[in-house]
């Protein structure tokens, strides 16, 4: 895996160098440096602290973006056990940048649908780098409505900067293939989690994300489009990113207070790309508490919830003009003339 830098995390990269090369020179001539490494150490944990917990929307779209970021399968291996995974839409083709199958939870059985991206550049080619074409929507749907008639909760894994726009993907209606999933996602009668792990770009990441409870986790972004997009079309220059981050409010913090989430879930401090172990660990602690919520629930019941739950995503006040105050008529003015 490479050892990918990103600009406001050089300061720490640094330190983590100099501690590195502190035990090395420990570890080589037997010198005992054990102090300036804890004095080294305190520092760097200060630093980290100080870097992330003031990330800019901008930096947090690069670090949900980060190539050493755990992406669905590597939560899968660490949080399920019993994995079976399922391929094909029975209509078209396997779509790689769409996983999913039955697997176990502590036991429980449920549905796993993710996005996954790849880790070099064959397996990036492989993976559409975790854009699906239609054939991906479509085997997701076939997986949920598999879990319906099987009675097993759906987790959604949601990792994706958007579905493939290429012409194959149009010439096989990508764009109907995520309006059929947002349809029948709605019919489900079993519980469904929805969880932005990374990248949740656009409809790509609604197709599979229609949820009774939306997580996302802490470094993680949700938008209806990329902030590259967004910049190209309202200022017609990329260079704008960092301006239409702030501004499409894409963040965790940001989609919680609008209520568009339901859940932050925690990292590791850095990211979870520092601890695929301990990230593993926090989400599925949510997982767990969520769904044990949700299976309480009847299918009228999660089919209702899910419905509200979409109808009151997106609020706005409506201001009404003051209407202008309209002349007296005229037999008025003329009789308040004669009386001055």
């Amino acid at each position: 895996m490479s050892n990918v830098v990103l600009d406001f995390e050089k300061p720490i990269s640094e330190l983590e160098l100099k501690v590195k090369e502190l035990q090395s020179l420990s570890d080589l001539n037997d010198i005992d440096v054990s102090e300036e490494i804890s004095v080294l150490t305190k520092k760097l944990e200060e630093t980290k602290k100080l870097v992330y917990s003031n990330l800019s929307a901008w930096q947090r779209v690069q670090l949900a973006r980060h190539p050493n970021r755990p992406y669905t399968l590597d939560y899968v291996e660490r949080i399920f056990t019993d994995y079976i995974q399922l391929h094909g839409d029975r209509r078209y083709a396997e779509d790689a940048a769409i996983v999913g199958g039955f697997a176990k939870l502590d036991g429980k059985p449920v549905m796993i649908i993710g996005t996954q991206k790849g880790r070099n550049i064959k397996d990036n080619v492989y993976r559409n780098f975790g854009c699906p074409h239609p054939e991906g929507y479509r085997k997701a749907m076939r997986l949920m409505e598999l879990a319906d008639a099987s009675n097993v909760p759906i987790i959604s894994f949601i990792d994706t900067p958007g579905a493939y726009p290429g012409i194959a993907s149009e010439e096989r209606h990508v764009g109907e293939a995520i309006a059929v999933n947002l349809r029948d996602m709605f019919k489900l009668s079993v519980p469904v989690l929805a969880i932005v792990i990374g990248e949740g770009g656009s409809g790509g990441a609604l197709g599979i994300g229609i949820g009774n409870k939306i997580l996302i986790m802490e470094h993680a972004y949700y938008s209806v489009i990329t902030p590259e997009g967004c910049a190209a079309i309202l200022w017609k220059d990329r260079a704008f990113s960092s301006k239409a981050a702030e501004s499409l409010k894409l963040t965790s913090s940001e989609l919680l207070k609008l209520e568009i989430v339901d859940e932050v879930i925690p990292e590791p401090i850095g990211g979870a790309h520092y601890n695929y172990d301990q990230a593993a660990a926090l989400l599925k602690k949510a997982i767990i508490k969520n769904l044990d919520a949700l299976c309480s629930k009847t299918a009228g019941e999660l089919k209702e919830e899910r419905y509200q739950k979409y109808r009151h995503i997106g609020k706005f006040t409506e201001v009404k003009e003051k209407e202008e105050a309209l002349p007296p008529p005229a037999d008025e003015e003329k009789e308040k003339s004669e009386k001055e």
